[in-house]
């Protein structure tokens, strides 16, 4: 249905108001009612559950022109399990797991790692389904909330036991057309909620980039360990894979491995991103579904952006909806900031919190520092009750 940010959004040609339709994401057969209804020229399925559930192949076996991956391809992202035993023998450079169908199982192996792992929701769950262990009493706990008290329901029936890598998580992003791969910038993501990597694992609280810590050149020879064999393995298995896969890596001392696949844009690595491409999206997206990325060329801009998102107190865990947010228009007069929306609603005219992560304020600037000073001088002006943030964005890539 959208949200109050894309509802003040305009029309460039037209300069109409975006027309906001009160239909789910996950409705297969509303989406589908409102495809007949305006006759899109392109559909873009964009986030996880819609993809898991098929709609981009609901859409386009109903004749509507559709960007995004099947839900065959997407698997990638809907099954972790699936997606280790790819890499496994494929020869993806990723960590020592095992996909486990049993809580018994899970713990033995979670021994084997004397603790030291990931524990992973099979399925999708909100971005929210990873708990990071240090020894094996909590690990045992998390797999007994996944397994036993289905702390993430359906989605961790079953569980990866994952090695817990270290060295620095970096994000990939490509746009795919079944046949080749066109890279983004390096970014860098942060997962956990609060200052310092501490506190549980979110959907991410804030993004940045370029990431200085390899050169382009580098970053897109790590990119080809990943994705090169990734693309082969695709071919092999039959997956014709359409659309933008996102593989989160860590940077460790064997080599960079993949932490899990994603097969959508981040967020909020995306809002960093569209400040920064010089390229129609559209034009792009369309290259993909016509099998002809390899013609396109990416530009992008000179330029560094940092993300910082503000999200409602208690996030990821339980927290309050319906708090007035004020001073987005403030923040964006700064210039070169952009204020995304995600939990956001209007409601008698006011616009309201409606999500865990609420805002995510874009600042781009000639350099990493200057973007982080002025992302922070925007997220200053704006507030709501009980919001909070990383105040520690970029620091790592400014440190270095």
């Amino acid at each position: 249905p959208g949200n109050a940010g894309i509802a003040r959004e305009t029309v460039s040609k037209t300069g109409e108001k975006i027309d906001c339709r009160a239909v789910k994401a996950t409705d297969l057969e509303g989406i589908l009612g409102l495809a007949k209804d305006i006759q899109p020229d392109l559909c873009v399925v964009a986030p996880d559950d819609p993809l898991a559930l098929g709609m981009v192949d609901h859409l386009t076996e109903r004749g509507f022109r559709t960007w995004g991956p099947t839900k065959k391809a997407a698997r990638f992202e809907w099954s972790k399990g699936f997606s280790q035993e790819f890499m496994a023998k494929h020869g993806i450079p990723t960590a020592k797991s095992k996909v486990c169908q049993t809580a018994a199982e899970a713990v033995d192996f979670a021994n084997e790692l004397q603790g030291h792992c990931a524990v992973k929701a099979d399925g999708l769950a909100l971005g929210k389904g990873v708990i990071v262990c240090h020894s094996t009493t909590e690990a045992h706990s998390a797999i007994k909330s996944m397994m036993e008290d289905s702390q993430f329901g359906e989605a961790g029936k079953n569980v990866v036991i994952q090695e817990r890598l270290e060295g620095l998580e970096m994000s990939i992003h490509a746009l795919c057309d079944g046949r080749t791969w066109k890279l983004f910038p390096s970014a860098q993501d942060h997962k956990p909620a609060f200052d310092g990597d501490k506190g549980p694992n979110t959907g991410g609280m804030g993004t940045f980039t370029p990431a200085p810590f390899l050169q382009p050149e580098e970053f897109e020879n790590v990119a080809k360990l990943i994705l090169d064999p990734w693309l082969k393995g695709c071919k092999k298995e039959g997956i014709e894979y359409k659309g933008l896969l996102y593989p989160g890596i860590m940077m460790t001392a064997d080599g960079p491995k993949v932490i899990e696949f994603n097969s959508r844009f981040g967020d909020p690595e995306t809002q960093c991103y569209l400040p920064q491409l010089e390229n129609d999206i559209v034009e792009l997206m369309e290259a993909c579904i016509d099998g002809s990325l390899e013609k396109v060329e990416l530009k992008w801009k000179r330029s560094a952006t940092v993300c910082v998102v503000i999200a409602s107190g208690g996030y990821p865990g339980q927290y309050e909806k319906g708090k007035e947010i004020t001073g987005i228009e403030s923040a964006e007069a700064l210039g070169e900031v952009k204020v995304f929306h995600a939990g956001t609603k209007i409601d008698c005219g006011k616009l309201l919190t409606s999500g865990g992560r609420v805002l995510g304020v874009a600042a781009t600037a000639d350099n990493l520092k200057m973007a982080q000073e002025r992302a922070y001088k925007a997220v200053e002006k704006i507030s709501f009750e009980n919001c909070y943030y990383r105040t520690d964005i970029a620091d790592k890539a400014l440190k270095s």
